[in-house]
């Protein structure tokens, strides 16, 4: 073990050596995970200054997530041939830009290309941290990585509620982005030439661009890829789309909160979910290396997500906010679930199964987040007030992930489970 600034070949990273890898490559998460969600923070001057409908506001905030989804194929094969230094250095700089040309929009068009801009730079957010894990870190110390990167983008996600809306009384939206933009080039910048180049592929690769997507084959044919992404995509998916956008109007225009006591409440929220990673990352090594063992976590996470946006559907004043904070402390348990499935490939394979595995799970969070929208609208359209149309809204995401569940429960066995991680 080392910890100085270099690390001999043979050595896992540690000490501040360690602790420099993990804080630097996870800084641009921690932006991504922020930017992601600050919609939620900023719909009401949003809608006020622009004009959106529903529709709108979820297509733009789904914009990112679209572009994200997008950039997933390739960003495996660029991780595995450039490796994550080099490839969220780069990303990192046009997520700058597009904070810079949201800053200056004056147009749903505009902000949508800046969203989708932000989506294409943050589109290695995590899985450049997981694929650095993968190259620096011993193998036992990934699931606890995996939680502990997500808690940091939990302070992301912190950052854009009641401290954004404490900087609105100091500046205006387009301001929060322009420093947002600042930050961004600086992550870029200490990514470029912060973090070692040693192990770091030479880029060439003996294989073509195209040659190199039928690794994908390899990871399609894995009975427990699919398993495990089919039931992320309807419950994480739906999570992330209701955290990074919906959960905000449902504060407002459901429990009739104002946007200061949304804001309030969505810190509180995202202060379970910071709290629920700590421990997720506590707990997560305990868990069996096997499938079977990865399978009864997903198995159990997924139903008690699922029973609980029905119950919030049903009875929303009941549940009030409660529901949605034990969400977040449920809804946890994914994360390093991720991790583990990209550890069941090859070293050579491991950036496209992540990234493979993150095009589904954001393909489904760009379908609900923009679907609601379009929902709700219509739902409003035809003489459905505001409230019945949100119940009946996440109503409908309650049924789609208890049908998930069910299909990954009765997924068809295969002979025999193997371990997840040597």
């Amino acid at each position: 073990m080392t910890g100085s600034g270099t690390a001999p070949a043979a050595d896992h990273a540690a000490g501040l050596f360690g602790a420099r890898l993990f804080l630097i490559i996870t800084s641009g998460y921690l932006m991504s995970y922020g930017l992601r969600a600050i919609n939620a923070t900023i719909a009401p001057e949003l809608v006020g200054e622009v004009g959106l409908s529903n529709t709108q506001l979820g297509a733009l905030t789904s914009a990112y997530f679209l572009a994200f989804a997008c950039l997933q194929l390739p960003l495996g094969i660029w991780l595995d041939r450039f490796g994550p230094r080099r490839v969220d250095a780069s990303l990192m700089a046009i997520a700058a830009l597009g904070c810079l040309v949201f800053a200056l929009a004056d147009s749903f068009q505009t902000l949508w290309l800046a969203r989708a801009m932000l989506g294409v730079g943050f589109s290695a957010g995590l899985m450049a941290p997981f694929a650095l894990f993968r190259i620096w870190f011993a193998p036992h110390h990934q699931t606890r990585l995996a939680a502990w990167t997500m808690t940091v983008g939990t302070f992301g996600v912190l950052a854009a509620t009641l401290p954004v809306r404490a900087l609105l009384s100091l500046m205006d939206w387009r301001g929060v982005f322009l420093g947002c933009a600042a930050v961004l080039l600086t992550i870029s910048l200490l990514m470029w030439f912060g973090l070692p180049r040693a192990r770091e592929p030479d880029g060439h690769g003996r294989q073509s661009f195209l040659q190199s997507l039928g690794g994908y084959r390899e990871v399609a044919r894995s009975s427990f890829f699919w398993r495990m992404v089919v039931m992320s995509g309807a419950v994480q998916g739906c999570f992330i789309a209701m955290q990074t956008l919906w959960l905000g109007p449902w504060f407002t225009r459901v429990l009739q909160m104002t946007p200061q006591q949304s804001a309030g409440w969505l810190f509180v929220f995202n202060t379970a979910l910071l709290g629920a990673y700590l421990l997720v990352g506590y707990l997560a090594p305990r868990v069996g290396p096997q499938e079977s063992a990865t399978v009864r976590v997903a198995a159990v996470g997924a139903l008690l997500v699922a029973a609980l946006v029905g119950f919030i559907a049903v009875c929303p004043g009941v549940a009030g906010v409660w529901c949605w904070l034990a969400l977040a402390v449920v809804a946890t348990v994914f994360t390093p679930l991720q991790a583990r499935v990209g550890m069941s490939f090859p070293r050579q394979l491991a950036g496209r199964a992540l990234t493979a595995y993150n095009l589904v799970l954001f393909v489904s969070v760009f379908i609900v987040q923009a679907g609601l929208g379009v929902v709700l609208d219509q739902l409003i359209a035809r003489g459905m007030d505001d409230v019945t149309a949100f119940r009946t809204g996440i109503g409908g995401i309650a049924v789609l992930q208890f049908a998930a569940w069910v299909l990954f429960v009765f997924w068809p066995a295969r002979a025999a489970t193997r371990a997840v991680a040597s």
